[in-house]
């Protein structure tokens, strides 16, 4: 086996510890009474999303780059625009191709986040048999859809060649297709099922509902951080190689940059640190990152992470204050949020030292060298020229990723409630969903008791 497919496997090993970090992040910032409950909704969504990619998703995602003539297009005014692949569906018709069979093991981890992320958003009232359909949905269909219109050459990855904006739409390891996607089907998911019980007052304001173990918070998070440099640097394996230290340091840069913008506006506005935002601006700074993280140098990564770092803790109030959207994790903030601040950012800060011919797209620069993926402010960070119609196939991205994330969600909903309810039984929520739901509890040998106002005005 070539070293490099190799790598890759080593790559989407590291990816499978992000689930399990997400699952101690998700599980530690709700209630013990929902413990057992939630990290085995985590569980069983994960292994659905493998299903799910395996019969239809990598198809539909990949399929025109693992096979000839394997992509559907519409051609419009003698330009074509791809929609969806339509070869290895059961991964059929690969024939044992050790490159495809990388792709997809990698591909599978990486999409397996994506569809957790509405868990987090939906903690604590979200049926676990609801649960369970939509894991292989959401894999099987709208993330690789999604997907194929970035990196699978779909319409979205040639507004460069057809509409002449900058390289396309370009979002290296995710931070719209998985990230971004996830959490706008999660904040669907909120919307569809409302706060939990008690969550808002008679006047509409919040109560808190303390997450009962924060060492699983901050280990889960360090457990993701972990898993990001494989999600990070795994794409560039195969194409590109040398630019993975650069990628690692990017990824490390943001990170730490988000980190320390959220300790300090946290305490900035309410005198102490907040330790579980401080790991959800280091998240939302990763979140960030990953579209980026190969076109950038060290100075435009700190500052992606930066300014994750506060607008994720600008958007958990907002949305939990003014929106009144409950979001027990604050994974909407850290993925919708972060997700497009980090595509628009490639189109700010991408500093052309790297992607040329990206999607297929060489263009000469001022200087007569064929230009990489360059941002609007590219010049400050050294680019030969700015691009400014790179920015604006970034905003058609972000926009394309919001109404269909959101579109495909929200029909995912109102369909699947009228099958079967979303939302676990009153008595249950109030009562917690560890035995009703799953017949055994996280901490059987403790008594249980919640801090949070969960009961009465």
């Amino acid at each position: 086996m070539p070293l490099s497919l190799a790598t890759v496997i080593l790559a989407g090993g590291l990816v499978l510890l992000m689930p399990a970090g997400f699952s101690l992040l998700s599980m530690g910032l709700c209630r013990a009474r929902n413990a057992a409950q939630i990290i085995s909704t985590n569980l069983i969504l994960s292994a659905l999303s493998v299903l799910g990619f395996w019969a239809f998703g990598f198809a539909l995602l990949s399929g025109g780059a693992t096979a000839p003539d394997g992509e559907w297009s519409l051609s419009i005014f003698g330009h074509s625009f791809g929609l969806m692949g339509r070869r290895g569906f059961f991964l059929s018709g690969l024939g044992g191709d050790p490159q495809a069979l990388c792709r997809f093991f990698f591909q599978a981890a990486v999409v397996m986040l994506a569809v957790m992320i509405p868990a987090g958003v939906m903690a604590e009232r979200w049926r676990f048999s609801s649960a369970i359909p939509c894991g292989f949905w959401s894999a099987a269909f709208p993330i690789a859809l999604f997907g194929n219109w970035v990196w699978g050459g779909g319409w979205l990855a040639q507004l460069g060649q057809n509409l002449g904006l900058g390289h396309g739409f370009v979002d290296f390891a995710g931070s719209s297709v998985i990230h971004m996607a996830g959490g706008v089907a999660g904040l669907m998911g909120a919307l569809a099922l409302g706060p939990r019980l008690n969550k808002y007052s008679r006047d509409g304001r919040p109560r808190p509902m303390p997450g009962h173990n924060l060492g699983c918070v901050i280990s889960g998070t360090l457990l993701l951080a972990a898993g990001w440099l494989g999600f990070n640097i795994g794409p560039s394996l195969m194409a590109a190689p040398e630019r993975a230290p650069l990628i690692a340091v990017n990824t490390i840069l943001a990170a730490a940059a988000g980190a320390v913008a959220a300790c300090a506006l946290v305490t900035m506005k309410f005198r102490k640190p907040d330790p579980s935002m401080i790991c959800n601006g280091l998240l939302a700074g990763l979140v960030a990152i990953s579209g980026p993280c190969a076109f950038v140098n060290g100075a435009g990564a700190f500052i992606i992470g930066a300014v994750a770092g506060v607008l994720v803790v600008y958007s958990v109030l907002f949305l939990e204050g003014t929106m009144k959207v409950d979001d027990p994790i604050g994974a909407v903030s850290v993925h919708a949020v972060g997700g497009a601040w980090g595509v628009l950012s490639l189109g700010l800060l991408a500093d052309g030292s790297y992607g040329a011919g990206w999607n297929g797209v060489h263009a000469a620069s001022k200087t007569g060298v064929e230009a990489g993926v360059t941002g609007l402010l590219g010049p400050l960070f050294g680019a030969p020229s700015a691009d400014a119609s790179q920015l604006l196939a970034q905003l058609i991205g972000a926009a394309a990723c919001l109404i269909f994330a959101g579109l495909s969600a929200w029909a995912w909903f109102k369909v699947a409630g009228r099958i079967q309810p979303l939302r676990s039984r009153h008595e249950d929520e109030m009562a917690g969903l560890d035995l009703p739901e799953m017949g055994a509890e996280c901490y059987p040998d403790f008594h249980l008791t919640d801090k949070g106002s969960s009961r009465g005005d």
